[in-house]
């Protein structure tokens, strides 16, 4: 399930991470996003309401910063633990931005010059605002930030339209608006490339939220003033006229009241798309220049034009920055791409990006306290948060962040982002890490994750990457007394609860140190505050990269060789441990930072070859899979001896001398086992460039039940004090085998203080396929929260987790229901959070029983072929009895499509060119498809779905769009459902990739859209007992109780095909659930829908062709028109055809045409079909002189076609009753209902066409003025007939003139009548019945109306509207 829930939320029931991350991992149901409240909010990880279907689904990820309430901070030596202190002012300020945990603050008292001065730092995140606290400049008066970049693409804005100023200085811009040109500009070229964005694009949800609140009010206040004068009036009318009798009189009243309802529906649709931003851009002899006009932002008329706009230029150049307006306090920054066609418009897209930059770099010169960890360090902001997906990541952004770090020689990576992985240390972007690392010596920091407590929930990349340092998140006893404000804060310091733990699916530790994983640090100028408290290990990362900037900056001054190698080793071997117990490496790595500690490390062993050590290992015999590590997780390999082959490679950077690193390199190795007893491993290793092998044996057969972790590490014999040069994880993990019937496992008296964590690994029987359990709490006195997780891991599949938080006010007992895996080892893992129960000396006791369940199936995954045989499934109970009770659902449908456009292109800017030199290309796949009704739809790319990672492609990313170009829906690699109306719709799929190999076999791509139906279409299977069930109705097969060893058989019958809904093709796939059991404590409504059941399976049925039209292929009558008749009608209509092909731009064409139409007439006199084609041609004439006489020759070529058509006869065959039954009668109807059109046509343009000569001649409709802005053209002399009127009222007869076709001509003529209130509502009921895509012309009309009522607020919100309903063109990628 992705993860979208609003970034700044915050709720109390849930967990949450601060970010706009990805959240945790492959889940049955998946934590929250939130944070950010208040000046010291506190965000709490929460988990949401909703649960996952029975399949996993991939959590959409978010930055990896989580969030708690209240709890610890600390002020003591190491890893900060202390039994009793009290907080003065300095030691309260020091634990909101933690620094003394690390060591940090000791190193840079003792080293003032190496606090990260020469360092450059690349935050990979959602943004960093360059106005923020903290972030202008270095400790030594340098600039912070070298450069702001937005990689994502998503505030890029379409400036390759070019105009130039006209001789009053203005031009056109790109919204329609004139913007004057600040007339001391330089601009040789006079070209000025012209855009435009609407604002809302580029603030985060909770900034537009906020503006669009005080615009409402705002809005609101004109609404009720236009209210109030509309119902005096109205009030005037009704005092003035007592009685109203008078025709005319009652359509005066009707507009007033219109005019009331209209301002009061108004308020009640109202939806502000936001304001406008006009920007242009143009090149002053030097550099690229930009200017924004953001008039429409502002209250005051004179504010925010473009000539007033301080101009700027691409960031890295002079480092100057704009604020869109007061009101937002909104900072940005702009970068011009390819030749001034590209304007980008860099905002953050969450204030995560800037928190995490200042944790690790902020100077605070009024306050050094707050300082950042390395207040000397300069950055780079790599924004690869997409605004558009609510921050979150995307591959196009991690590509250009690469690519900008190489760039700008960055010497660190900071990313605290990350998701759940399908496969460990693999993809592109771990490539493009790789070659950060190994080829441009980067250190790349990365946050771990917030899925903890349980084990094996790491997130990519951090703690699944080889080369990455992932950072678990620590709470000192200061900062949870400080930053926190817990009453009693814990003696020692932790681990947060909802930390990622190790190891990974192929067994590397995942968790390479913790550092402290909250601050109050400086957020964004539009959170309207300085700084605010986070936490999460998004905050523990930079934290830790901060530490590693310190000690880069002391390497630099001190002429140290830096290596990412040598600065890895010197960090984990310097890490003070946190706990006592050797598994308690696997929640925090090798320990708590130590910056000092490190710095020593690197001064004694900083001339030492730069190399890392890749361990690869295979259990002997087995050439694959390839390890990490050794990680033994499932019964059966826990029950004997194992052998590995460990193969130890050392790895130089790219740039390294064969000559004078790699033949030299030589060491002697001593290896030592943590346990011999259950590690064995040879004593010594040479170990030279080319690597070594050695042979490792595993016996944990006396091991007792649960977690084991053991370590073979290696020892440098000539220089022993280096440490460990490279560690070899072994984790060992012994299930509870479940031998009970029923099977049933129970925990009890299991004693819990704040923070504490017990974990249980059970094996699952085979058979299992859900748990029902059972949590009581006892011996507590005021609320305890818990955090309750169940984690199995299975080839090639994200972790199968499933969590709860459970808050326990008062000692009860709580039920759960999870799905599980048999035979796969399952840890449950309960942790009382870190800060629940603090300042309370009561331990809580639970006790959990969890108990077994499963019916086994012959098919997990039910496919109906589309015929209409029934599909036999076989189900058993292995485990106890179960009451099998089946029920199946249909209720999506996935429609296949093939592009029918493909176009493949080089980007052509050195955003999109990797440091190899490599340009990269991007594939554009358009396809089409079609909605006979509103529906919730979502594509589907099975190739590329769900993986960001853990992926060899680059990037993804669509936009739904209509015929308009409004664009519907945006979306990645995690496509959400959108909800769209009825119509046609264009499907853009932007893929890129730097290999056209790749692109060129995807050109063909196969997608689906996937619909949900609607309820009323959703489709219930039935079961049988027989299988002829289907066809006899006979057998219904409701459900059985199953008993251990007896199968037991039924079928489940297709769907009807008068149940399958209506737009399903031939070849498209009706997709649902189908569950067996329920749990036992649903009642006897539970179980009829199998996705609320505890687990299901995914059910298929392949749309088969439609069926034959039984009149198909049978033969017309035969005609009773001879052969020269049939001919010379087949010349006439030929002869029609080509003169509605003619063309008229020009006058000799013109000429033509008007000849052409001249002959036929007389060849053809009075044959309606040329009359209307004449009638079509003159009204497709563009270049018209003479306007007046071009409508009166409409208007005699629409009388010809009225006089050419017997009306009569009409009007009689359509008072008749036909057979439709009847061939013949059905052809002659036809006909009728052409001709009927025709007429209607031509009284329609007729009457267009009058209105036209009315308004350039300016006359008057000879209506009497009613009260204010009403009158009434109903005419009373004979002597002057009102020929609009009569013609109107001949259309009435053959047109309905509400309809969306010629309901503008009855708007026009309650204009035309002064009857602007009647108007808006006539047009209003036009637009909201008309099942087409909006009509441009429609809305313009309104906009004209509107104007003329002299209803300011209203006109703007409408043409607001008309960029989102109608813009020029898509926006880019």
């Amino acid at each position: 399930m992705q993860c979208h829930c609003p970034l700044f939320n915050v709720s109390s029931t849930c967990r949450a991470q601060t970010t706009p991350s990805r959240a945790s991992s492959s889940s049955f149901s998946t934590r929250s996003t939130l944070t950010l409240s208040s000046l010291l909010i506190t965000t709490e990880k929460l988990r949401p309401k909703r649960r996952l279907k029975f399949r996993c689904k991939l959590n959409k990820s978010m930055p990896l910063s989580s969030s708690t309430g209240g709890a610890g901070g600390g002020d003591g030596e190491g890893n900060g633990s202390l039994r009793r202190f009290k907080l003065n002012e300095s030691t309260f300020l020091a634990s909101l931005m933690p620094k003394k945990e690390i060591g940090a603050d000791r190193f840079v008292e003792a080293n003032p010059q190496f606090d990260g001065r020469g360092v450059v730092i690349a935050i990979f995140d959602s943004g960093v605002d360059p106005a923020a606290a903290g972030l202008q400049v270095t400790s030594d008066g340098k600039p912070k930030i070298l450069d702001v970049i937005d990689c994502t693409g998503s505030g890029d804005i379409d400036t390759s339209t070019v105009v130039k100023a006209d001789s009053d200085g203005c031009i056109r811009g790109a919204s329609g608006a004139t913007l004057v040109v600040n007339s001391s500009w330089k601009n040789p070229s006079g070209e000025w490339h012209v855009g435009y964005k609407l604002v809302y694009e580029l603030f985060t949800e909770s900034l537009t939220s906020r503006l669009k609140s005080e615009r409402k009010k705002k809005w609101e206040e004109k609404n009720q003033e236009a209210i109030a004068k509309a119902v005096k009036h109205l009030d005037e009318f009704n005092q003035k006229h007592k009685k109203v009798e008078d025709g005319k009189l009652k359509r005066v009243r009707e507009d007033l009241q219109n005019r009331v309802d209209v301002l009061r529906k108004q308020a009640e649709s109202y939806d502000d798309k936001g304001p406008v931003v006009d920007a242009v851009a143009w090149h002053d002899g030097e550099v690229w220049r930009v200017a924004l006009d953001t008039q429409s932002l502002e209250d005051e008329p004179d504010h925010g034009k473009l000539a007033d706009f301080a101009p700027l230029t691409n960031y890295k150049t002079e480092r100057k920055y704009g604020v869109f307006s007061k009101l937002d306090a909104c900072t940005f920054v702009a970068n011009v791409y390819d030749e001034g066609n590209v304007l980008s418009i860099v905002t953050d897209s969450s204030p995560h990006g800037t928190h995490v930059a200042g944790i690790a770099t902020a100077f605070n010169p009024e306050e050094p306290l707050l300082n950042g960890i390395a207040p000397g360090a300069q950055l780079i902001s790599c924004k690869i948060g997409d605004t558009r997906l609510g921050s979150m990541e995307t591959g196009t952004g991690l590509t250009r962040a690469f690519i900008a770090a190489v760039e700008h020689k960055c010497d660190l990576i900071n990313m605290s982002y990350g998701e759940p992985t399908l496969l460990p240390d693999y993809g592109r972007f771990i490539d493009m890490v790789n070659e950060a690392v190994n080829k441009h010596r980067l250190v790349f920091v990365s946050s771990a994750g917030n899925s903890g407590p349980a084990l094996n929930t790491v997130g990519a990349p951090g703690g699944t990457s080889s080369s990455i340092i992932a950072v678990g998140a620590y709470v000192s006893p200061a900062m949870a007394a400080g930053a926190h404000c817990v009453v009693e804060p814990p003696s020692e310091g932790l681990e947060y609860t909802w930390s990622s733990r190790g190891p990974t699916a192929d067994g590397d530790l995942g968790v390479c140190i913790s550092a402290p994983g909250g601050a109050v640090a400086p957020v964004s100028t539009w959170t309207l505050q300085r700084r605010m408290l986070m936490n999460g290990t998004s905050m523990a990362s930079p934290s830790a990269c901060g530490g590693i900037a310190l000690l880069i900056s002391a390497m630099k001054a001190n002429a140290i060789p830096v290596s990412p190698y040598t600065v890895r080793k010197a960090v984990e071997n310097t890490s003070v441990p946190i706990g006592a117990l050797a598994e308690d490496k696997l929640s925090t790595g090798h320990g708590l930072l130590q910056v000092d500690k490190a710095y020593e490390y690197v001064q004694q062993y900083g001339n030492v070859p730069c190399v890392s050590y890749q361990i690869k290992i295979n259990q002997s015999g087995k050439l694959t899979p390839t390890y990490r590590g050794i990680y033994l997780r499932d019964a059966g390999a826990s029950q004997q001896s194992t052998e590995w082959t460990v193969q130890v490679e050392p790895k130089f950077h790219e740039d390294a001398s064969n000559l004078e690193e790699l033949v030299p390199f030589e060491e002697c190795i001593e290896l030592h086992s943590t346990d011999k007893a259950v590690l064995r491993a040879p004593e010594y290793l040479l170990l030279t460039h080319n690597g070594r092998s050695f042979n490792v044996v595993v016996d944990p057969t006396n091991l007792e039940d649960g977690l084991h972790y053991y370590e073979i590490y290696g020892i440098d014999c000539k220089a022993p004090g280096r440490g460990p040069l490279f560690r070899i994880p072994v984790t060992i993990i012994k299930p509870t085998a479940v031998v009970k019937r029923p099977p049933l496992v129970s925990f009890s008296r299991m004693s819990f203080l704040p923070g504490q964590i017990e974990r249980r690994f059970i094996e699952v029987p085979l058979g299992a396929t859900w748990v029902e359990a059972t949590m009581r709490t006892s011996g507590f006195d005021t609320t305890r929260r818990f955090f309750v997780d169940t984690v199995q891991v299975c080839p090639l599949q994200r972790p199968l987790k499933w969590e709860n938080v459970v808050t326990f006010s008062s000692p009860v007992s709580k039920n759960f229901a999870f799905p599980v895996v048999g035979g796969q080892t399952m840890e449950l893992a309960i942790a009382q959070f870190w800060s629940s129960g603090m300042g309370s000396h009561e331990t809580t006791i639970v006790d959990f029983e969890i108990e077994f369940h499963g019916i086994a199936v012959n098919k997990d995954e039910v496919l109906l072929d589309g015929s209409e045989a029934p599909v036999r499934i076989d189900a058993e109970a292995l485990l106890t009895s179960e009451r099998l009770a089946p029920a199946a659902v249909l209720n999506k449908i996935r429609v296949p499509c093939r592009p029918i456009e493909t176009k493949l292109t080089v980007l052509p800017t050195n955003r999109d060119k990797l440091p190899s030199g490599k340009q990269i290309l991007a594939l554009t796949l358009t396809y089409k498809f079609k909605l006979e009704d509103g529906a919730e739809v979502k594509p589907q790319i099975p190739l590329l779905n769900n993986r960001i990672y853990d992926t060899k492609f680059e990037s993804q990313f669509y936009m739904i769009s209509d015929t308009n170009k409004r664009v519907y829906a945006q979306g990645d690699v995690y496509p959400d459902y959108s909800k769209l109306p009825k119509g046609d719709y264009n499907l853009q799929l932007y893929l890129r990739h730097d290999n056209v190999q790749y692109l060129e076999k995807m050109k063909q791509l196969v997608l689906f859209i996937e619909r949900k139906l609607e309820e009323k279409d959703v489709i219930r299977l039935s079961f049988f007992s027989q299988p002829d069930g289907p066809i006899m109705g006979n057998g219904t097969y409701k459900s059985s109780i199953l008993v251990p060893g007896k199968k037991e058989a039924f079928y489940l019958s297709p769907p009807g095909k008068d149940k399958l809904p209506k737009n399903s093709p031939q070849g498209s796939i009706l997709l649902g659930a189908i569950s067996y059991g329920k749990l036992s404590f649903q009642g006897q409504e539970g179980g009829k829908n199998p996705q609320k059941n505890p687990v299901s399976y995914e059910i298929a049925y392949i749309v088969p062709p439609n069926k034959l039209d039984e009149d198909k292929g049978k033969g017309s009558p035969t005609g009773t028109k001879t052969v020269s008749e049939r001919l010379e009608e087949e010349v006439r209509d030929a002869k029609i055809k080509v003169l509605g092909s003619l063309k008229q731009e020009t006058d000799e064409e013109c000429s033509d045409w008007k000849k052409l139409a001249a002959s036929l007439k007389s060849e053809y006199p009075k044959y309606t079909p040329l009359l209307a084609k004449i009638l079509e041609g003159l009204l497709s004439r563009s270049n018209v002189g003479d306007k007046i006489h071009h409508y009166e020759e409409v208007i005699d070529a629409a009388n010809e076609v009225v006089d050419s058509i017997d009306q009569d006869e009409l009007a009689k065959f359509f008072s008749q009753k036909s057979d439709p039954e009847d061939e013949e009668t059905e052809k002659i109807k036809k006909k009728m209902e052409t001709i009927r059109d025709q007429l209607a046509e031509a009284l329609y343009q007729k009457a267009l066409a009058m209105l036209e000569i009315e308004s350039l001649k300016g006359e008057k409709s000879g209506a009497e003025a009613a009260t204010e802005g009403t009158t009434d053209v109903d005419k009373t002399s004979d002597s002057q007939p009102d020929l609009f009127e009569e013609n109107f009222k001949e259309l009435k007869k053959w047109a309905d003139v509400k309809s969306p076709k010629y309901g503008s001509l009855l708007v026009l003529r309650e204009k035309r009548c002064g009857r602007l209130g009647t108007a808006l509502k006539v047009l209003g009921d036009i637009i909201h019945d008309d099942s087409e895509p909006p009509k441009k012309k429609l809305y313009e009309l309104k906009i004209s109306l509107l104007e003329e009522l002299g209803w300011s607020h209203l006109t703007t919100y409408e043409k607001l509207w008309m960029h989102v309903r109608f813009p020029p063109s898509l926006p880019l990628f």
